[in-house]
């Protein structure tokens, strides 16, 4: 098996394949080679699911998920890279790579094509600039997901694993927060990349819920409210609703106090049950 987090080996593949780096697609490989055994063992745990990896690069994640993992899916959108995958994946026959955008998949039908329905572990180093959608594409695809673990900047990772209700928490952390349980595992410096990034990332893990952790008149109403009350984060949830929503102000105040809370709360100081509670006032009332 290729030693792939060494930068020599690294340098001279790249350089074979006249491969040159994506500012644009967010390319950073990983070359501490301690990172993606934990990353993998993390997300395939017992060894009896498959994954599904998003962005795979030159393969170093996609490696030790394969010596883990029943089957590995890894989807690249950069052809540049599929015969550098074929190269350094050649020893496995339990990977498949998928020339293809993962936000443009469906990924119940994806599920059901290469892995007849089973359950699946999602696990990746995802690019920084669609760190968010990719998430929660997973996350709203309602399919059979188990978990993802997943290496994002460390101030996205912080956000998306805030407490709601915390002065961290934005519209992406409730999301997150209905749909799985979020922990961070550990930090990843920036040194740990090729070339080396700006920023510090981490890794998570979004396990899934079973049911949300909440009751709910209307789940396309609440991510609504939710959207419209992070909006203008300076200012009341009162005004992002009403403003987000295109609802009279006094209506909502009134759904507000109806949901026993102050009419100036911030949408940072809001609880899940709390929000949910809003939400059906507010149904009732616009």
């Amino acid at each position: 098996m290729k030693e792939l987090w060494d930068i020599k080996i690294i340098r001279e593949i790249l350089e074979r394949h006249r491969f040159n780096f994506s500012k644009s697609l967010g390319q950073n490989f990983l070359v501490n080679r301690n990172i993606c055994p934990a990353m993998a063992q993390e997300a395939v745990e017992n060894g009896e699911v498959s994954a599904i990896e998003i962005g795979p690069g030159i393969g170093i994640l996609t490696q030790e998920l394969a010596l883990r993992a029943k089957k590995v899916l890894a989807v690249e959108i950069d052809t540049r890279l599929l015969p550098v995958l074929d190269e350094t994946l050649a020893q496995f026959d339990n990977v498949e790579i998928l020339n293809a955008d993962i936000l443009k998949l469906d990924i119940p039908s994806l599920i059901e094509e290469k892995f007849s329905g089973e359950d699946v572990v999602v696990c990746a180093n995802l690019p920084y600039y669609i760190t968010s959608p990719v998430i929660m594409h997973f996350l709203e695809s309602k399919s059979r997901i188990k978990s993802l673990t997943v290496m994002v900047q460390k101030e996205a990772a912080d956000r998306l694993c805030a407490e709601v209700g915390s002065r961290e928490a934005g519209a992406v952390s409730v999301a997150v927060n209905y749909y799985a349980e979020a922990q961070k595992l550990f930090n990843v410096s920036k040194g740990s990349f090729y070339p080396q990034p700006k920023v510090d990332s981490a890794v998570i893990k979004l396990t899934m819920r079973r049911e949300p952790p909440v009751e709910i008149k209307d789940e396309k109403l609440f991510f609504r409210v939710v959207k419209a009350a992070f909006s203008q984060r300076r200012k009341t949830a009162a005004n992002g609703i009403s403003s987000g929503l295109g609802a009279d102000k006094s209506e909502v105040v009134a759904a507000i106090e109806e949901s026993g809370l102050d009419p100036n709360v911030r949408a940072e100081k809001l609880t899940m049950e709390q929000l949910a509670r809003l939400t059906d006032c507010i149904k009732d009332r616009i």
